[in-house]
């Protein structure tokens, strides 16, 4: 070949190379994931996104401009992508603002607080470009709890109450018919004083009581239990070898539990469930422990589905936290494979919260650990009635999750879903009410030995 051929050729590819630069990223992927707490939307795209973004207040709607784009088939999916159901997004419109330039505009149905960042690739993904759209009247989730409770006073029989807790809740309701800004105040301020919200019980187990005299003492209060379902909307989890994710199965087992705690009392008082998650998003590692610190949880109950390498390995784990190192080297590659959960779920690093908050939860304390061995314990008694168990015992890590330095919290890895018996066993029906049921013999088996105490009126 001549060189005059080879410079043309050389010519050529860089003329396709500049081409190819000019044109700009492809967009791969759209997703929307809706939820009370916040819509999440992402771009999936083959190269790092640059946008710009404006948001106006009335009526509230969002732009977002993608430079180097063009608008294709898939970016035009997104506008049906949002549900009619979508708390925070009424809409969306999307079109070619000029030759280079998609213009995004987000019709809301509520004031938000946006955060767009980017993700680089990571796991499966490759670029994301990401838009959280944040309520500026987030839920009061321990308002909500009470609200639930007050509506099955209401809807039972008339009959005369034994129970304080609910005669205190409908004394402060009883003028308040809708759920107005104020009326979500006044909730919370009862729900302040009816689970006297203050410093952290003591987990002690009661003096021996006089013949004839109740074991355990009756505190007239609420008792919430967080349970926490694994990963969620970006973050499938791990994923078995018949295509089970994992974040679904621990969803559904997490909506059983709560039916059985919600029908469940504990010296007179009632149990309520709380969700981190009652649907299929992202929620943070730290944002989990804030809300059950936000609901004053008395336990909070991670729920998982191990993964490994191989498909041999199976049974059933319980893991608390720990202080110093990892009680064996698969707890700490378990709690690793955990804590990147942030990574691939889409953690919005730059937000100035998450600092603080892990600043704040990076406390553990020796009374929670030695509280959550002790659920643990309880726990994986129950579990091993009706399952394998992997290890005998609580196993230990630095799991990210379980860091609130004022509730027991654990986390269950209810069985191993790359194993494909256990892979059928978490999608059967009749396995996840027996696995609930054993649960919730667990936590009722750590309140007999560890009964909720009232709590101090002071902060």
């Amino acid at each position: 070949m001549k060189r005059r051929d080879l410079l043309q050729g050389g010519t050529l590819v860089l003329l396709l190379g500049a081409a190819q630069l000019a044109r700009g990223a492809s967009i791969l992927a759209v997703r929307v994931w809706p939820a009370a707490d916040y819509s999440r939307v992402t771009i999936e795209s083959d190269a790092l996104l640059s946008f710009t973004q404006n948001f106006v207040a009335n009526p509230p709607r969002l732009a977002v401009d993608v430079q180097g784009v063009e608008l294709n088939p898939t970016l035009k999916e997104l506008v049906a992508k949002v549900v009619a159901d979508d708390p925070n997004i009424r809409g969306v419109r999307v079109g070619q603002f000029s030759a280079s330039v998609v213009r995004m505009v987000f019709d809301l149905k509520q004031p938000v607080a946006p955060q767009v960042f980017t993700l680089a690739p990571i796991a499966a993904y490759k670029h994301r470009l990401v838009l959280d759209l944040y309520p500026t009247q987030a839920p009061d989730p321990l308002a909500d709890l009470i609200g639930q409770l007050v509506q099955e006073q209401a809807r039972s029989p008339a009959t005369p109450s034994t129970d304080p807790l609910a005669e205190l809740i409908a004394q402060k309701t009883a003028s308040a018919p809708s759920r107005s800004s104020s009326t979500s105040h006044s909730i919370a301020s009862s729900a302040d004083q009816t689970r006297a919200g203050g410093k952290k019980h003591s987990q002690t187990t009661p003096s021996t009581p006089s013949p004839g005299a109740d074991a355990t003492p009756v505190t007239d209060r609420l008792i919430i239990i967080a349970l926490d379902p694994g990963h969620g909307g970006e973050d499938p989890g791990a994923i078995g070898p018949g295509g089970t994710r994992e974040k679904d199965v621990v969803l559904k087992l997490a909506q059983r539990l709560r039916e059985r705690i919600n029908a469940t009392r504990v010296n007179g008082n009632a149990m309520r469930a709380f969700l981190t998650r009652d649907s299929d998003y992202f929620v943070p590692l730290h944002v989990r422990v804030d809300k059950a610190r936000r609901v004053q949880a008395d336990l909070f109950v991670s729920l998982h589905a191990d993964a490994f390498f191989t498909p041999n390995p199976q049974g059933a784990s319980v893991f608390a936290l720990s202080q110093g190192g990892a009680s064996s080297a698969a707890a700490r590659w378990i709690a690793a494979k955990e804590n990147k959960a942030d990574l691939i779920g889409g953690l919005n690093v730059k937000a100035k919260d998450v600092q603080v908050t892990r600043a704040l939860l990076d406390m553990s304390t020796t009374a929670q650990i030695k509280d959550s061995l002790q659920l643990g314990s309880a726990l994986l008694g129950a579990i091993k009635r009706v399952g394998k168990l992997h290890k005998p015992r609580v196993e230990q890590a630095s799991f990210a999750v379980l860091k609130a330095p004022d509730i027991p919290s654990v986390l269950v890895e209810a069985a191993f879903i790359s194993n494909p018996e256990e892979e059928t066993k978490l999608n059967s029906d009749t396995y996840q009410e027996q696995l609930a049921d054993a649960l919730m013999l667990g936590i009722n088996g750590y309140f007999s030995q560890n009964p909720p105490l009232a709590r101090n009126q002071t902060l």
